[in-house]
């Protein structure tokens, strides 16, 4: 018999991994069972996180000019809006005793900032510690994509932002990065979903409902 207590699920993954995909999936299983949940993601999951990824995502600048956020500027624009994230929508909510579900989290963070663009990793955690307060989630799941799945979704998606065009190169490193977090790690999984179907819904509500203890 499941019984409503706080846990904090995060999907992680490259562009196109259908992470946010699953992360709805799974928040309208929970749903139909009636269990408390809340579905977020980052950047952004409240008013003023969600200016900031506007600010960050969109393509800001004018392709014919070279004009760009320095490295470190646009990781503290990351933290601030997670830091708005956090405070005022995540800890309340698990406060609450609720289910939080978030697509991207802190690894999304170290995979993009600090293994992709060389942001120093001291000045991320010092940042954190202040931020996420001892935060963790209980369980992470980590989406493996092909290739060749990526493109195809990428190229379907009607609005688009500048991590939707970056090099291929640049989301194998980033995927790598992703399973070299996960390893050896035993809140974490990681799950193809290269093909995303139903199969893939299951397995993650498996997972979850396992731990959770739900009927």
């Amino acid at each position: 018999m499941f019984r409503q207590r706080a846990f904090f699920i995060v999907f992680e993954g490259v562009e196109g991994c259908g992470k946010s995909f699953q992360s709805k999936k799974l928040f309208y299983n929970l749903k139909k069972k009636r269990i408390k949940s809340v579905l977020t993601r980052e950047p952004g999951g409240t008013r003023s996180a969600e200016l900031i990824r506007n600010l960050i995502l969109k393509d800001y600048f004018k392709k014919n000019l070279n004009e760009k956020f320095d490295k470190y500027t646009d990781t503290l624009l990351y933290l601030a809006a997670r830091n708005e994230h956090v405070k005022t929508k995540i800890i309340p909510e698990l406060k609450k005793k609720k289910i939080v579900i978030c697509d991207r989290f802190v690894d999304s963070t170290l995979a993009y900032q600090v293994y992709g663009k060389k942001v120093n990793l001291t000045f991320i955690n010092n940042i954190h510690k202040f931020i996420l307060e001892g935060l963790k989630p209980n369980l992470t799941f980590i989406l493996k994509v092909s290739a060749k799945s990526s493109r195809e979704r990428l190229k379907k998606r009607k609005s688009k932002n500048r991590y939707d065009n970056f090099s291929q190169n640049f989301y194998s490193k980033a995927q790598k990065s992703f399973l070299n977090i996960a390893k050896n790690k035993k809140n974490y999984f990681i799950l193809d979903s290269s093909r995303n179907d139903s199969h893939l819904e299951d397995k993650i509500k498996s997972i979850v409902y396992r731990r959770l203890k739900i009927r």
